[in-house]
Order: structure tokens, then C-alpha cells, then sequence
């Protein structure tokens, strides 16, 4: 197996959302205690300070519902935690001075627009050169990492993938980064993508709702798995913006974020991305037989050489005033290149018609 086989199937393990889910049952005969002290016992990979911003951040649940640190469980009661965690392929991070496009930024979270190319975190193939490089340098001098902390990822609570432009929040401290983690795990946190794909989706508005896992018979694949229990739960809502004849703009709108989730879910309904070459969106799937369509579509993948995906919206709570935060950032230039080409595109057979 390839290095860049190795690095996408320990990302398929954990998807786009970086956070842990435990859950305990109180024993029947167990006896008055704190929570902190009690989680403890059962977590001890996990520091007491971890989970007491656990609990301030609610992502600390006994029988449904939020608790005081100072809280004693009782037998029988269930206890859910929500914490965030690391890749499972991360590296220790070398600082790499690094230009970001921050486009929003306070002392406790900052929103980023991440442009094509950059892998997020380190992986087997990437152990230089990722955001979470430039992160661990940008951090060094405006928010000092003290010693204990983690800043294998600093702030780190979800990814997109290496060729997808937008946003992307990242949190500056602990507590921030737990109670973001919750809020993903909530599926309270929304995501709205922009994508180009192959051919008309009919219908042009609705929900796709499919297990996702890897292709066994091509580990750098996600793919739908109908049976309702291989792979991790995924659902995407989409709607058609544009028809441009051989190719759609659609909106996507998250309610999961699983490994490659969009670009598996368009392909499973027969309209893989245009120009990705993973799920054969690099090749033409719609369209005429004459050389001069042939030309016209080799021009658009040279213009947007990589899958035409934009993370375009992103909308949270913040951790810490409890306002929601909403934040919109432009399709980028080569990807806005290639919608005005189909644009034109459809134009032209229009004034042929």
C-alpha cells in the first residue's frame, strides 16, 4: 500500500469532524462521587482539565442533560462525553511561517479560508507544509502555546480536503475547541458548499442519506453503502442553482461531515464532481461526441484542475458569548472561471437553438 493510500484510509476513520463520543453506565453499586473524579477512573488517557472544560462546555451529559463540576453520579445513570480529538495520523508539528487569509479572528476562535492545495494536517506524505504548520507558527507568537497543551493540531476540530477551497474554524484554546467539538457532534454547525457536477440531477432539489465507508476494491474511495450498517451515517441536502446542459451548480448543505462526504454522495447519485479525478469527474461524463465540445471541456479542466468544491458558508456559536457567528466567503477565482465558461457555454446553445 502507497503512502497516500496509508494517509486516506486513517482519514476515512475519522472523517471531516474531529471529536471523540464516549459513553458510560454507572455500576448499580456504585457509591457517591464526583463526576470529574469518576471519568477519571474510567478515562485515563484524558487530564482532569480536559474534562472539567468538558463539563463547563456541556459536552458532559448524565441521562440527557448538563451538569455542574461539582456534580456526584448515581448508580444506573448514563454518562455521555463529547471531547475533541487529534488525527490519528498526526505528527509532531514544526512551526512553518505561513501567509493564512484570516477572515475573522478574537480570543477565542478564528475562521479561516483555506485555498486549494493545502493540506490541513500532517499525514504520511504531508509532514510539512500543512495549515496546521502554519497554525503552530502563527500561535507561537500571538497566542503562545503553554507547556502540556496539545499543539499537534492546535485548534484543530474539523478539515476539509486538500483541493476543497473555504472556511474553516479553528479554536485558540481548550475550552473552545471542546465546546466547538460538541457542537459538530450536534450537528449544530452550519455548512453550505458550492459544487459543479456532471449532468442534470433529477430531482434538483433533495436529501441524500447513505452510509459511507471505503471501497474495498479502492481504499482511496468513500462510497455508499446501502445496507444501513457498514460505514458511518452521512446525510447531505443539495439544490440545484444553475443547469448549464452537461453540468449542474449545486448547493450543499451538510448534516454530517464524513470523509469526502459530497464527492461520495454526488457520485453515488450518477453526477461525480466535475475535474475529480478521484471519483472520474476528470473525465467527460456528459456532453456531445465533436472534437470542438472535446476542446471546450479539456479547457475548463486546465482552467479548475481539481474538484470543483467550495466550502462557501460556515455558521457557529461561539463558545464563549453564546452569539451565533455566520460567515460567507467567495468562490475563489478558478472555480468562478469555470462556472462563467459554462455560462457562456449555455449561451451559446441557447443562440443555436
Amino acid at each position: 500500500m502507497s503512502e497516500e493510500q496509508e494517509y486516506i484510509d486513517s482519514e476515512a476513520e475519522q472523517g471531516e469532524e474531529l471529536y471523540l463520543h464516549y459513553s458510560f453506565t454507572v455500576d448499580k453499586k456504585q457509591g457517591p462521587i464526583r463526576i470529574d473524579k469518576f471519568l477519571m477512573d474510567k478515562m485515563q488517557q484524558v487530564t482532569r482539565n480536559r474534562l472539567q472544560n468538558g463539563i463547563r462546555a456541556g459536552s458532559v451529559l448524565v441521562d440527557g442533560k448538563t451538569i455542574k463540576p461539582n456534580y456526584k453520579v448515581r448508580p444506573l445513570e448514563v454518562i455521555e462525553i463529547v471531547l475533541p480529538q487529534a488525527p490519528t495520523d498526526a505528527y509532531r508539528v514544526e512551526p512553518e511561517e505561513m501567509d493564512l487569509n484570516i477572515v475573522y479572528e478574537d480570543a477565542d476562535v478564528m475562521v479561516i479560508n483555506k485555498p486549494a492545495g493545502l493540506v490541513v494536517h500532517p499525514g504520511l506524505g504531508n509532514k510539512s507544509g500543512t495549515l496546521v504548520n502554519g497554525l503552530a507558527h502563527y500561535f507561537q507568537h500571538v497566542l503562545p502555546i503553554k507547556a502540556g497543551n496539545n499543539n499537534d493540531r492546535p485548534g484543530l476540530v474539523h478539515r476539509i480536503d486538500k483541493d476543497t477551497t473555504g472556511l474553516l474554524v479553528i479554536a485558540k484554546n481548550e475550552y473552545a475547541m471542546t465546546h466547538l467539538a460538541k457542537q459538530f457532534f450536534d450537528h449544530s454547525v452550519t455548512r453550505e458548499y458550492t459544487a459543479l457536477v456532471w449532468g442534470d440531477l433529477e430531482p434538483a432539489e433533495g436529501r441524500i442519506e447513505g452510509n459511507l465507508a471505503r471501497n474495498p476494491s479502492n481504499r482511496m474511495q468513500m462510497i455508499v453503502f446501502e445496507d444501513g450498517i457498514t460505514g458511518k451515517e452521512a446525510v447531505t441536502n443539495y439544490k440545484t442553482m444553475e443547469s448549464f446542459y452537461y453540468t449542474s451548480l449545486v448547493n450543499c448543505i451538510l448534516e454530517t461531515g464524513r470523509t469526502h462526504q459530497i464527492r461520495a454522495h454526488m457520485t453515488y447519485l450518477g453526477h461525480p464532481l466535475f475535474s475529480d479525478a478521484r471519483y472520474g469527474g476528470d473525465k467527460i461524463l456528459k456532453g456531445t461526441i465533436f472534437t470542438k465540445y472535446k476542446q471546450f471541456v479539456d479547457n475548463c479542466f486546465k482552467i479548475c484542475p481539481r474538484q470543483a468544491l467550495h466550502a462557501r458558508t460556515l455558521g457557529f456559536e461561539h463558545p464563549v458569548t453564546g452569539k451565533r457567528l455566520n460567515f460567507e466567503c467567495p468562490i475563489p477565482d478558478d472555480f468562478e472561471q469555470l462556472i462563467d465558461k459554462w455560462r457562456k457555454y449555455l449561451m451559446s446553445r441557447k443562440i443555436e437553438e
